[in-house]
């Protein structure tokens, strides 16, 4: 089923910014950059920028696509469900396009997999829809408030990119017999290399500071800026210095939070949401006259500031300071705006960012409770995530006391990472530490116990594990007794200095069902050290498990008689890059010298 575009009075004005838009079925790093962002913000497997002609869509755009649509990145309308945003002028929203009659017989739901689909207009500067930003499942999905809104505001950046390829387009075309053409095409180049850097730079960062400081090498120009500043417009219409940090400490509290009452550059562009410009400090002491004081103490002449689009208002503004009189060009106008807009994006996922964070770590410090009190071992245990923005994992350690001779040693990964497989961590956790306190059991059969709980409860989740009584030995040292589903074997460290891996694992959690596991048994004599770690604390992409573990005994035959603490930060540290690359946990247990 395709849509009618015949109800469009002015459909040859919209294929014409079609093409002036200078796009077809070839990968353009802008445009799938989008499509990149929306993969991630939304966590689909399919996402495109869609351009909609005359008889086909192409997707500049693309990511997930399966073959040959991937090397294609085109379709005949006869697989397009974009039609429909374009035709209607608004979001398509499909939950299951298998019963959806407006979609139901279109050709993408069995060729393309297209099952759930959320597509936003993108729009030209005349109201024409180009196309569609998209987020596509292969599987029926109700789409969140959330999620739109982040579709939504995705679209608006991806639109923005667009009208400024057709605004280049005209510019060239109107410019192309004059003299100036080379000048403005070689600006046209720099300031589209720039919005490029910008997308891929900003798309990246991940807080407040690490976007101020990626806008700060983002602007560049002749004559170069002494300053670079973002700032932020409350509810109450205060105006918030998000870079502060960069300013001498006694403007920092000046300018830290100030009134509707403040005429500065900043204040100023946020509240009009128009581009404020300043060439000169005569300009300043007129229109913007509290700021001049900081302006003549810090040796600034001159300022832009543009406004931070929201989708109920500007948000803020970005500011630009240099130390000479400077007016802007009508290219500098165009890249300011457009870097506003990345700018305003950015800001509002790391304020998302920021409070996942916050909830991510309060989260993960609540799962990984305080180690017990035992006068017979000595104890220390770290969890370090992998550098991404969950701040969570799968990975957890625990250690419970059974009774004044006895531990429960657990160490434990769920496959994946962030909030999805710390939840199913914590119902892993919780559910054998429950088991674990009810009765005394083989360490293999409570894993059994285990694995029935989590099936008749409908957790499939795969995870490793190792569980493990410690028993203090009336006549000296511990007994060990443990069972391992497909855990890195803990190391062993025994008095004089030898190190040996225990027993491998048997089958993962999760997996097969009738599986045997074994109980293994092993006395610690007194001074012994117990290392248990999952997997990211000795893997990376280019290091092997093994030589992983070579570099882990190496450290703890050189530090083995440290304290634990101090050993516990020397092998988080040493053993992996800064750069970590999974989720890390580690147990250390140090049986009492004899």
């Amino acid at each position: 089923m395709t849509a009618d575009f015949d109800g469009n009075p002015d459909e040859q004005g919209r294929l014409a910014a079609v093409r002036r838009a200078g796009l077809d079925a070839v990968a353009d790093p802008l445009f799938d950059w989008f499509a990149d962002m929306v993969r991630r913000a939304v966590g689909v497997p399919v996402a495109l920028v869609s351009l909609v002609g005359s008889d086909r869509q192409f997707f500049p755009g693309a990511r997930g696509l399966g073959q040959p649509w991937a090397a294609q990145r085109q379709t005949p309308l006869s697989h397009s469900f974009c039609q429909h945003v374009v035709a209607a002028g608004e979001p398509l929203i499909v939950t299951d396009a298998r019963s959806d009659a407006r979609v139901r017989d279109n050709l993408a739901v069995d060729e393309l997999g297209v099952v759930a689909y959320a597509g936003m207009p993108l729009t030209d500067d005349d109201g024409h829809v180009l196309g569609s930003l998209c987020a596509i499942d292969h599987q029926p999905r109700r789409w969140s408030d959330q999620e739109l809104r982040l579709l939504a505001e995705l679209a608006d950046g991806c639109a923005q990119a667009l009208r400024m390829r057709i605004a280049s387009d005209q510019a060239e075309v109107q410019h192309r017999a004059a003299m100036e053409r080379e000048r403005q095409s070689q600006a046209a180049a720099v300031r589209s290399q720039l919005l490029l850097r910008a997308s891929a730079a900003l798309g990246a960062a991940a807080t407040s500071d690490e976007l101020v400081d990626t806008v700060r090498t983002l602007v560049i120009g002749d004559p170069d800026p002494v300053y670079v500043g973002i700032s932020t417009l409350d509810a109450d219409g205060f105006v918030d210095l998000a870079s502060g940090r960069l300013l001498p400490a006694r403007f920092a509290r000046r300018w830290l939070r100030y009134g509707a009452d403040q005429r500065t550059p900043s204040g100023l562009a946020a509240r009009t949401g128009r581009l404020m410009s300043f060439p000169d400090l005569t300009a300043i002491a007129e229109q913007a006259p509290d700021a001049l004081e900081t302006f003549e103490a810090l040796g600034w002449q001159s300022a832009a500031s543009v406004p931070l689009p929201g989708e109920h208002g500007p948000i803020g503004a970005l500011t630009v300071i240099w130390a000479q009189p400077h007016t802007l060009t009508g290219g500098e106008q165009v890249v300011l705006t457009a870097l506003a807009g990345f700018v305003a994006s950015a800001l509002s996922r790391t304020a998302a960012y920021d409070e996942q964070r916050t909830a991510a770590t309060t989260m993960q410090q609540a799962l990984l409770t305080p180690l017990p009190e035992v006068g017979h071992v000595g104890m220390a245990a770290q969890y370090v995530p992998a550098q991404q923005n969950d701040l969570v994992g799968g990975d957890w350690y625990d250690v419970i006391k059974i009774d004044d001779q006895r531990l429960a040693l657990v160490i434990g990964d769920v496959a994946g990472h962030g909030i999805t497989a710390a939840a199913t961590m914590s119902q892993y956790r919780t559910m054998l530490r429950t088991l674990l306190v009810d009765r005394y059991d083989y360490p293999s059969a409570l894993l059994h116990r285990l694995e029935r709980t989590t099936r008749a409860l409908g957790i499939t989740a795969i995870a490793t594990a190792m569980v493990a009584y410690l028993t203090h030995d009336p006549g000296g040292g511990h007994t060990l007794t443990w069972t391992n589903a497909g855990h890195l074997p803990p190391s062993l460290v025994l008095p004089d200095g030898e190190i040996s891996l225990l027993a491998r694992g048997g089958p993962l959690l999760g997996g097969l069902r009738n599986i045997t596991r074994r109980t293994h048994t092993r006395h610690l004599p007194p001074g012994s050290l117990l290392v248990l770690h999952t997997d990211g604390l000795i893997e990376t992409r280019t290091r092997p498990i093994d030589d992983g573990i070579t570099r882990l005994h190496q450290l703890l035959a050189a530090h083995r008689k440290a304290p634990l603490s101090e050993l516990a930060d020397l092998l988080m540290t040493d053993t992996n890059p800064a750069s970590r690359e999974d989720d890390a946990s580690l147990l250390l247990i140090r049986t009492a010298p004899s």
